[in-house]
């Protein structure tokens, strides 16, 4: 039973086509071949297409190549472009950015320089601060409101003593 199907086939092709070897290690690929058509047709026009690729050549540039490239360079760098736009498309392409190199190094500094003193205050900031325990903060409570009744009872106390001088009233 041949379990191979065209879309199967179809992910090995390209290493049938760059393994000879590979065929003959996948007996079930060599048989769908036999038996498809449309796959063995496939597989002949891609290495028709790879003998192709591996046979062409690529032209030689003419000699004088270079030194007509030259002059359009130098046609296009002269030509006075029409508006504001193209003049600094121009600039920007043709000149050679000398004078920009030690400004842009200072704002790309001066980027890096707050990006990470910012990342350093965000960092700071967002630690976690250690949190008291939950006894704690019930023995604080509670002292807090052993603190508030004492006051109530010092209030409250006609025996007291105040600071007026005065003899308490009853």
């Amino acid at each position: 039973m041949n379990t191979m199907n065209c879309k199967t086939c179809h992910t090995h092709l390209p290493d049938l086509l760059l393994d000879d070897g590979y065929v003959a290690a996948h007996p079930e690929i060599a048989a769908h071949l036999k038996e498809c058509e449309s796959c063995a047709k496939e597989l002949a026009e891609l290495r028709a297409t790879y003998a192709l690729m591996d046979a062409w050549e690529a032209p030689e540039p003419s000699p004088y190549f270079d030194s007509k490239l030259r002059a359009r360079v130098r046609e296009a760098a002269e030509a006075q472009p029409e508006g504001l736009l193209e003049r600094m498309y121009a600039f920007l392409t043709f000149s050679t950015r000398l004078q920009w190199r030690s400004a842009m190094a200072g704002a790309l500094m001066l980027v890096l320089l707050i990006g990470g003193g910012s990342f350093a205050g965000f960092e700071y900031a967002n630690r976690a601060q250690p949190q008291p325990s939950a006894t704690v903060n019930d023995l604080k409570i509670l002292d807090n409101n052993a603190q508030a009744y004492q006051q109530m009872d010092q209030l409250l106390d006609p025996n007291a003593n105040d600071d007026s001088g005065d003899p308490p009233t009853t």
